[in-house]
């Protein structure tokens, strides 16, 4: 396996990875986070008494507009023109935590990995955002790529 750092040049100077001779296909990824939270801060998110409103209605549009502008955030990132996203949202009452999981598709000729570790990532901090006045103790992380596919690795 070629572990040569595609982001590099001979120089050790960063690039942006030339793409204009890969091949456009169907991508998607799919990354996976946490955001852990007092009891009571998951109830008032699932009965929808926050006094923000709907917060993971809200932390969902808010993953959607940061996988569109992925590429303003991080530098090496390409522009995508993103097919779809989803976002799905699991509450895990025994350790207290919603656990987000976010995908983004394209067709293209680069991969959608950033695009969906960004959404879990701006998901987490909206809900952060929106609950920090109840609780200031909660904690994202656990995010990570669980799936992609298309492009010349594949799955």
């Amino acid at each position: 396996m070629d572990h040569k750092l595609t982001h590099f040049d001979e120089e050790g100077k960063a690039v942006m990875v030339d793409v204009s001779e890969k091949s456009a296909t169907k991508r998607t990824a799919i990354a996976r986070g946490t955001v852990k939270m007092s009891p009571k801060t998951l109830e008032l998110i699932e009965e929808g008494k926050m006094g923000k409103g709907d917060v993971l209605g809200v932390a969902r549009v808010a993953g959607i507009m940061a996988a569109k502008k992925t590429w303003e955030m991080i530098p090496m990132c390409h522009p995508i023109m993103l097919t779809g996203c989803e976002v799905a949202f699991f509450i895990d009452q025994e350790k207290s935590q919603i656990i987000i999981e976010a995908m983004a598709k394209t067709t293209g000729k680069t991969g959608v990995e950033m695009e969906a570790l960004t959404m879990v990532s701006a998901i987490g901090l909206t809900i952060y955002d929106m609950c920090k006045a109840v609780d200031k103790k909660m904690v994202i992380g656990d995010i990570h790529l669980v799936k992609k596919t298309g492009g010349k690795s594949g799955t």
